[in-house]
């Protein structure tokens, strides 16, 4: 009888690359503007200090179907000393139903988050860009600066966290890891000021990166925002900015736009476009020096075909555990 798979974070460390992920995060852009996907929005359970996400979904081409459960207590790291961010995957065959893999998804969840918004660099950023900010230093911003890295050529990035340790130990490890010039900042101004690419990862709930720090022709990720009332971007700065969102349902319920949206201060008009439909050159990207936004909320679909590819590759290359679930 075929056994579901098993895989530890430990055992998709051992093969996973962000180039990979980049490239099937991309397939999986496509795959939703293409509407060869099945994925309802993702449902929330909200608990004291912090949420449970549900996401299913189905890509019908590619017969790969699974749901990822992750859960966002922000507070874990402190109190728990546990993620802040864990993530199950678990993935059926959709011809049976039967689990073909149950794996980590806190990995994962870094992984293809990163990749998003090389995705959205790659295809909304300046061709020559060169000077990145991050504001946020923990593992988010790392995957963040991971994928960045495979589709910029960056010459000096620059980080701000509240806290000045942790910003300065990121942007040490970060600067030996990549070889590249990483400074730790002290005030959020100064890391996005100027920047080609600005990428904000924090839960915050008050929007803090105002409108007059930006250039002309600055892309930004706001990736930050994943969950109702957080905003990290001042409303006057995505009113004076091209919009590109994951998917309206999930971004004006949870994303970097849904307190203004809540507000009526943006409407569904003042968004240009899909990234999907960006991509398959269904909407326009960058056509000069507007600032652009790609506000992220994590789509299901990003998960799944990430899982998918790691299943295969773990059963080429012999990683995970089997385990007969019906016995």
């Amino acid at each position: 009888m075929q056994k579901t798979l098993l895989l530890k974070q430990s055992d998709i460390k051992n093969f996973i690359k962000m180039k990979e992920v980049i490239d099937v995060v991309e397939t999986a852009f496509k795959a939703f503007a293409l509407r060869d996907v099945q994925m309802p929005a993702k449902e929330y359970l909200f608990f004291s200090d912090g949420d449970l996400r549900i996401m299913p979904c189905y890509v019908q081409s590619k017969e790969e179907a699974g749901v990822k459960c992750v859960s966002v207590h922000p507070q874990n790291p402190l109190k728990q000393k546990l993620p802040a961010v864990m993530a199950i995957i678990e993935l059926i065959d959709p011809q049976t139903g039967y689990p073909l893999a149950v794996m980590d998804g806190t990995l994962i969840t870094d992984m293809r988050t990163g990749a998003a918004a090389g995705v959205a660099t790659k295809y909304l950023a300046k061709s020559d860009s060169k000077v990145l900010g991050i504001i946020g230093a923990g593992k988010q911003a790392r995957t963040q600066l991971m994928a960045l890295n495979e589709v910029m050529d960056i010459q000096k990035a620059r980080v701000f966290c509240r806290t000045c340790s942790t910003r300065t130990k990121f942007a040490e490890t970060a600067s030996k890891t990549y070889s590249l010039d990483v400074e730790a900042v002290e005030t959020p101004e100064i890391a996005v000021k100027n920047a080609d690419v600005v990428v904000t990862t924090t839960p915050s709930r008050k929007p803090f990166i105002k409108a007059d720090w930006i250039s002309p022709g600055t892309h930004i990720n706001a990736m930050g925002a994943d969950a109702p009332t957080k905003q990290e971007l001042e409303p006057e700065l995505l009113l004076k900015s091209k919009i590109i969102i994951d998917s309206w349902a999930q971004a004006s319920h949870s994303g970097e736009i849904n307190t203004p949206v809540a507000r009526k201060i943006l409407k569904r008009k003042d968004i240009h476009a899909k990234l999907g439909d960006v991509i398959v050159g269904n909407a326009t990207g960058r056509e000069g020096d507007e600032i652009t936004i790609f506000d992220s909320t994590g789509l299901a679909v990003q998960d799944v075909v990430t899982a998918g590819m790691i299943y295969r590759q773990a059963r080429e290359k012999g990683f995970g555990t089997e385990f007969n679930f019906l016995k």
